[in-house]
């Protein structure tokens, strides 16, 4: 243990209230000007002794803590007089132990003139006769104390209490106003992140819809507040095949971009290569289980439509079943599926294959859309959806697209939805 290299302050003993007082305002004046906590209660305490006679003082905030249990812990953020010890920093004092426990237990503040005979008393250092501890209030509840021990009994008085109170008081204050200032910077941070994170989504996504004899396509992303992990594409492999994909990657922001990224690349590699869709989803998913977190995974349908055959042969991996309408206006979600992207090692996936009669309808989605809520929990719902692409199923693919968004607006009464939702309409003619 050593000593600590801070001197303590002796207040003048002439000094009136009235000199305190000012020197109080003073105190404040200076460290209102400040953002940095460390800063300010350092600032206090070096000027402290010039009101208040003390030997040793502390600081100390309640910070929650759930690594041992205990649902309170006091932390020191400045500490003069004691020999520094981890029980300094750290006092192990519950809510209701010691005076630091009481008074911020109680929200009332202690003056021991001899602590020799308080029960109440933890004895921290040897020298300690008499003690002055005030609670520090934020919004009407404790998050700490401000604690002056003297080596003289019987060193402190109701003035000097007083004293004590109002600096605790400002220092308070300027907690509060350090705590909203962090807030506010950590706030626009996370701006940043999702504005990047949008930039991203949009920058992966097909500027135009395919263009391809005997087929009308067209997709969209419906806009969310946040950013999450929706994600479509189209390549071209030949002038009559394109691969299609539309994927789910868990998580928002940045975390959820960068795996639509990594999606993106990989696909994109393997349609080079010539991977039918279901080797293609299981080499992605290898290469997903090796680079990110346990908890992140992607459900994908990945598959290739063919113009000459008017066939479309896919892999669903985790993903919302495609919704098949038949000219004559029956409709099914192919239940066909296996694990999501990146879940386990060594996945193996099966291969599905749909023919495509004249106006037949294919609507690959998320389940953004089908999980739209409406302000009392509602979804949207399969049957819903259903129903509202067989409303304009006579409609090209990108009136259906603008159809069924305004079918979801009015249903859910909202500008966003709460997780991004992607339509993928393929159809027919």
């Amino acid at each position: 243990m050593i000593d600590s290299q801070h001197q303590v302050s002796v207040p003048d003993p002439e000094l009136s209230n009235e000199d305190k007082l000012r020197m109080l305002l003073d105190i404040t004046k200076k460290i209102s000007r400040s953002l940095d906590l460390e800063e300010v209660l350092n600032l206090v305490m070096d000027t402290l002794g010039s009101l208040l006679p003390y030997d040793a003082a502390g600081i100390y905030l309640i910070e929650t803590s759930s690594d041992d249990g205990d649902p309170y812990i006091f932390k020191s953020k400045v500490i003069r007089g004691y020999e520094i010890s981890f029980e300094l920093i750290e006092p192990r004092l519950k809510l209701g132990e010691g005076f630091l426990g009481r008074v911020a237990q109680s929200g009332q503040a202690i003056i021991s003139p001899d602590v020799s005979l308080d029960p109440r008393y933890f004895a921290a250092r040897k020298r300690t006769k008499s003690e002055m501890i005030a609670p520090i209030v934020s919004n009407d509840k404790v998050i700490g104390v401000f604690d002056l021990e003297s080596d003289t009994l019987n060193a402190y008085d109701e003035d000097d209490l007083s004293v004590l109170q109002l600096l605790t008081s400002h220092v308070a204050i300027i907690i509060e106003k350090v705590e909203l200032h962090d807030q506010l910077v950590e706030k626009k941070r996370m701006q940043a992140q999702l504005e990047i994170a949008r930039q991203v989504q949009l920058e992966l996504l097909p500027d135009h819809d395919p263009g391809m004899e005997n087929f009308d396509i067209s997709a969209y992303v419906f806009p969310t507040e946040e950013v999450s992990g929706d994600y479509y594409d189209w390549v071209k492999i030949f002038d009559d095949q394109i691969g299609i994909v539309v994927a789910d990657a868990v998580g928002k922001g940045i975390p959820a971009a960068l795996l639509m990224a990594f999606l993106r690349a990989s696909l994109r590699a393997g349609v080079q290569v010539g991977y039918a869709p279901h080797i293609a989803l299981s080499k992605v998913s290898n290469l997903l289980w090796d680079s990110v977190e346990d908890h992140q995974f992607i459900t994908a349908i990945y598959g290739i439509l063919d113009a000459t055959n008017r066939t479309f042969v896919y892999s669903n991996a985790g993903h919302n079943p495609p919704l098949l309408i038949k000219p004559d206006g029956e409709y099914r979600f192919v239940e066909y599926g296996d694990t999501p992207l990146g879940m386990f090692l060594d996945a193996r996936y099966h291969q599905h294959f749909i023919r495509f009669e004249i106006g037949q309808v294919m609507v690959v989605y998320t389940d953004g859309i089908t999980e739209a809520a409406n302000e009392a929990g509602e979804e949207f719902g399969e049957d819903r959806f259903a129903k509202s692409v067989l409303a304009c199923i006579g409609l090209p693919a990108k009136k259906m697209v603008d159809h069924i968004r305004k079918d979801v607006a009015d249903f859910t009464e909202r500008k966003f939805l709460d997780d991004d939702g992607t339509l993928f309409i393929v159809k027919a003619i």
